[in-house]
């Protein structure tokens, strides 16, 4: 595994951060979703350290990171604050985003956001925030298989979550959600990062702090206008990597995603939700092409 380094960031919290490859070599910057940290990344790390600067934090509120106590804290705004000051403690200019789960939504934030830093994106089992938003009113499908997400909301949940309880987290809301057994040395590594102090309350307050709105089965709130309204264009080359096995986010959120990402490659990948370490192979020979076919335009590590 690629070792870490602690940065502490302009933002105000300190994360621990993997790095790996040569400073002078186009940087790419990974973001993991949950209930996971930068090894999300394990098998693309020393992948692309081959020819590229890689830089992987454990977010805000993940494993030994730092996990301020108020949900507001875990606002998208906060995570994406991270990713550019991050940038900026390791004097990089412009870099390739790569992301997953929350990962993958604070990436589509900030390349939306920081067209002047975000060269290239690459997002992996992550939905565009207008077309999730559209399915949790207009999809039933992807209605119900979102409603863990108000599970998530609920407080109650953290003082079970200690102890036994990490174990039964794992198995109910974790791994049912993987296609592929997680044992020894993995399950150990989930087990351990759950177990830092405010851990499992820090991952959900990026849930409950979430503009989202999860209406329940059978619900009709109303609608709101933005839904219907024009959208910003994400500028960059994208690549979007789905696990098509996922059963939390369906494929609805592939339908229409060219209306709103006008360079765009999609690449499906047999796997589940946790597609860069159930299908690393596939994956990287995905990003690897693409890569390939959209170069970096311009020298994107400054230090």
């Amino acid at each position: 595994m690629t070792p870490l380094t602690r940065i502490a960031l302009s933002t105000g919290v300190s994360l621990d951060v993997a790095v790996a490859g040569k400073r002078t070599r186009p940087a790419m910057i990974f973001l993991h979703g949950f209930p996971e940290s930068h090894r999300t990344w394990r098998h693309q790390l020393s992948e692309f350290a081959r020819d590229h600067y890689v830089v992987a934090p454990d977010q805000r509120g993940y494993a030994g990171s730092d996990k301020p106590p108020a949900v507001a804290d875990y606002a998208p705004a906060k995570p994406v604050a991270d990713l550019i000051a991050l940038a900026d403690a390791l004097d990089i200019d412009r870099f390739t985003l790569v992301g997953h789960d929350w990962g993958g939504a604070i990436a589509w934030m900030a390349a939306l956001n920081h067209p002047d830093r975000i060269e290239r994106l690459v997002i992996l089992n992550a939905p565009h925030p207008l077309i999730f938003q559209r399915s949790l009113f207009d999809d039933p499908d992807q209605r119900a298989a979102s409603q863990y997400m108000t599970r998530f909301r609920d407080t109650a949940l953290d003082q079970g979550l200690v102890g036994a309880g990490l174990e039964r987290f794992f198995a109910t809301g974790f791994a049912k959600f993987v296609t592929r057994t997680i044992a020894g040395e993995d399950k150990a590594a989930y087990l351990t990062e759950w177990a830092n102090p405010g851990a499992m309350t820090a991952m959900l307050n990026w849930y409950r702090a979430s503009s989202i709105v999860v209406p329940a089965p059978g619900e009709t709130p109303a609608r709101p206008a933005w839904l219907d309204a024009p959208f910003p264009p994400v500028t960059q080359p994208t690549l979007v990597i789905w696990g098509t096995q996922d059963q939390a986010l369906l494929p609805v959120q592939l339908a229409g995603l060219g209306e709103y990402v006008p360079v765009l490659t999609v690449v499906e990948v047999e796997a589940g939700h946790f597609v860069p370490w159930e299908a690393p192979e596939a994956v990287n020979r995905a990003i690897r092409g693409w890569l390939t076919t959209h170069p970096e335009a311009s020298t994107v590590c400054a230090g």
